[in-house]
């Protein structure tokens, strides 16, 4: 195991104990907060028919939910800050129950959009950023590891999820499946409770050490910050940290992101309508989100456990860099896959892909800017990646709309994620030498300074005795 990377937290988190039944309790929050939007294109098909609306429209919904989450990452950011993560993720839940039991009693799709997107995506924003902060505080030496097995809620819960909705349409049609939905997602409350914080007071505070590599650059920019302005600490900073937008890791984190996520959604929301396009049944068509679920269910705990060893850590950046070039491979062949069998190892490879990517995206963004400033970076991150999570899937859907075929759109998704990882080994390779250089600068700055302090001691020593002498 890797050395622990040093942080700015003021004291050691404890890597285990009661951390590991909040990774539990946060395995169930980002469980729901993922695999619900996508789950939920089971009844798709049926709620286009039902209502006469075309593909694009219908991608709405789940692209509405997700963008929601997304953008009230600030403000599930803010209330963090505030009040911790066990109260927000308990009125989370209960906020998604609410969108569920209302969406029920739908009446046109734009109800829909309003109840299941809306409503619904503020629940799961109050589900997922504080389920990802509070690992933070609790892990250090095991976070790779820790952010990897609460990860794997989403391919978990959506394993399960996606064959439990087919049966509750069958048996009680849409309406009544999101009535029992609303009941399902209160289990997010159950998590929330477990969310307990941190004893700061049972941990030893750390030692002063030497700034990790990827801390560097965050430490000199908190420094200055709060140099100029005073005030920033008990203000701007206490709930969002916009000093962020001047961190060069953090920027070209943001800037991959952005293009990665209009490709990154589509391929899996419509799956299980590419499978009935091809004459598959209904319940072959769900069992592939099935598949695809139980690959990635498999592959994050196994990246997370990959991305905490010493050889990849230090450099876990080209290991996401990896991961999404491989996601945009998979889209890019998704077209030669023929028939069933075809689409079945589409679903396994694509699932691969995909829980590399998940397992890695959070952890490689506390790796570039700290624990303690994560929770801000979250809530930049996810407001401004809203815009893609939301036009990605119904730019999909006017595409299949547009040409009558699918093969357009898992090019394009294809490309939108190829580019970005080749951006992120490029940008990545650059920034570990920029911060390797500064580090070296500030080795350097640090040593001539120890140097003129004991030679200034020298000189003041030689003074005392010549004035001893006399």
């Amino acid at each position: 195991m890797p050395p622990p990377a040093t942080t700015n937290l003021g004291y050691t988190p404890p890597d285990g104990g009661w951390g590991w039944v909040v990774v539990l309790a946060s395995f169930i929050s980002i469980g729901f907060s993922y695999a619900f939007p996508k789950s939920l294109t089971v009844y798709f098909k049926e709620i286009q028919e039902y209502f006469g609306v075309s593909y694009s429209e219908i991608a709405w919904v789940s692209s509405v939910m997700l963008a929601s989450m997304y953008a009230a990452g600030p403000i599930s950011s803010v209330l963090v800050n505030r009040y911790g993560s066990r109260p927000v993720v308990m009125v989370g839940g209960l906020i998604l129950s609410a969108g569920m039991i209302l969406a029920s009693l739908g009446t046109s799709i734009i109800h829909l959009y309003l109840c299941v997107g809306v409503i619904g995506g503020f629940g799961l924003a109050f589900n997922l950023q504080p389920a990802l902060t509070i690992i933070g505080t609790y892990f250090q030496a095991k976070r790779p590891l820790a952010n990897g097995l609460a990860m794997t809620g989403s391919p978990v819960v959506l394993f399960t999820l996606a064959p439990l909705n087919q049966f509750l349409f069958d048996s009680f049609g849409w309406r009544g499946s999101f009535l029992i939905l609303g009941a399902i997602v209160l289990n997010c409350c159950v998590a929330g409770s477990l969310m307990r914080p941190v004893n700061k007071m049972a941990v030893p505070k750390p030692k002063a050490e030497p700034a990790e590599v990827n801390g560097a650059e965050d430490a000199a920019a908190e420094a200055l910050r709060i140099e100029d302005n005073p005030k920033s600490q008990s203000c701007v900073h206490r709930f969002i940290d916009f000093s962020l937008f001047k961190h060069r890791g953090f920027l070209i984190y943001l800037v991959g992101n952005v293009v990665m996520f209009f490709g990154l959604f589509a391929p899996i929301v419509f799956l299980a309508p590419y499978a009935k396009h091809q004459g598959i049944d209904e319940y072959s068509a769900a069992f592939l989100l099935s598949i695809f679920a139980l690959a990635d269910m498999f592959v994050r705990p196994a990246t997370g456990f990959i991305g905490n060893t010493k050889w990849i850590r230090p450099k876990i950046q080209y290991f996401f860099a990896f991961a999404v070039s491989y996601n945009g491979v998979c889209h890019l062949l998704c077209p030669l896959f023929s028939g069933y069998t075809g689409l079945v190892v589409y679903a396994i490879i694509f699932g691969i892909a995909f829980g590399m990517v998940c397992a890695l995206l959070f952890e490689t963004l506390m790796d570039l800017v700290g624990a303690k400033r994560f929770s801000s970076a979250v809530g930049l991150v996810t407001i401004i990646e809203c815009a893609p999570v939301l036009l990605g899937p119904p730019i999909s859907g006017a595409m299949v709309d547009t040409f009558g075929e699918y093969k357009y759109m898992y090019y394009t998704c294809g490309v939108l994620m190829l580019l970005p990882g080749i951006f992120f080994f490029i940008m990545n390779y650059y920034n570990y030498k920029k911060l390797e250089e500064e580090q070296k600068q500030s080795a350097s700055v640090e040593m001539r300074t120890a140097e003129d302090s004991t030679q200034q001691k020298l000189v003041q020593k030689d003074d005392l005795t010549n004035e001893t002498e006399k």
